[in-house]
């Protein structure tokens, strides 16, 4: 008996930081932005989704996790404001059911990401986690201002590595959609696989490219040896008949101007016949 697919959601893409200010005096730079989207890997490290970037270590806590970032891109804002041309990273979001719910309410509408600004060993920046809050003021720009000018960061307890980043609170509209999970397959793997089935199509599509090109380029090579063998053979020719002109205009120069005649015998002209 067959089971029946398990369902899942999966968030649309949801803007979850932009470059600019973070809430311990630096800046969420472009770079990084463009790092996390390129080298996000759930099965390298899974970013989670948490509450003000506490996390408890208790499963039925009120800070236990509410699910996992997906999938990365960056992408300029175009639309008419302040952040117009600024660099945007997205996410796709799988949701546990608690924060469904309080969405569905209203609650905890806003998002800061955790960035590892060298993660591990690839000096790199990478996507550790994304915290939703209801106060964007607790993560935006009135923490930033207490942050300048305390001694130490009120949120330095919060942070996975002393070195880590949390991004100004933004506000974050989720919007989810079903995804069929099989038996024997995570959401993970099916999203995984949707993105390979892609990649696969571009790779296929740049080997027969690169496939095209060298084989333009093999025979273009056979043409320019034919030709370059053909041009030796008629070079040689040339110099042949050169020589044979040379020798032949040599040998014409040492005859003289005009035959000699046979000399007289004093005899008659006529042509005798012997009877």
């Amino acid at each position: 008996m067959d089971k029946k697919p398990k369902k899942k959601l999966l968030s649309k893409w949801v803007r979850i930081g932009v470059e600019g200010a973070t809430c311990d005096r630096r800046n969420l730079e472009r770079q990084w932005l463009e790092q996390m989207a390129a080298a996000y890997d759930p099965k390298v490290y899974g970013a989670r989704i948490n509450l003000e970037h506490l996390k408890g270590i208790l499963p039925d806590g009120p800070f236990q996790r509410y699910g996992d970032v997906a999938m990365l891109k960056t992408e300029e804002i175009a639309e008419e404001g302040l952040l117009k041309g600024k660099l945007a990273l997205y996410a796709r979001l799988v949701p546990t059911d608690q924060l469904i719910e309080m969405n569905r309410k209203g609650q905890k509408v806003y998002s800061s990401i955790e960035v590892d600004p060298k993660f591990a060993d690839t000096g790199k920046a990478y996507l550790v986690g994304l915290a939703v809050t209801d106060d964007p003021a607790s993560l935006g720009t009135e923490m930033l201002s207490f942050c300048a000018g305390a001694q130490s960061n009120p949120l330095a307890s919060r942070k996975r590595s002393p070195d880590n980043v949390f991004s100004v609170a933004i506000e974050t509209e989720l919007e989810f959609e079903e995804v069929e999970e099989r038996g024997g397959e995570t959401l993970f793997t099916r999203i995984r696989a949707l993105l390979s089935k892609k990649q696969n199509r571009d790779d296929q599509q740049m080997a027969d490219v690169h496939q095209a090109v060298e084989e333009v380029a093999s025979f273009c090579g056979e043409q320019v040896d034919q030709i370059r063998s053909e041009l030796t053979e008629l070079q040689m020719q040339h110099q042949q008949l050169q020589t044979d002109y040379s020798a032949l205009k040599t040998l014409l120069a040492k005859q003289p101007a005009t035959l000699p005649r046979q000399p007289a015998t004093g005899g008659g002209t006529d042509l005798k016949t012997d009877c």
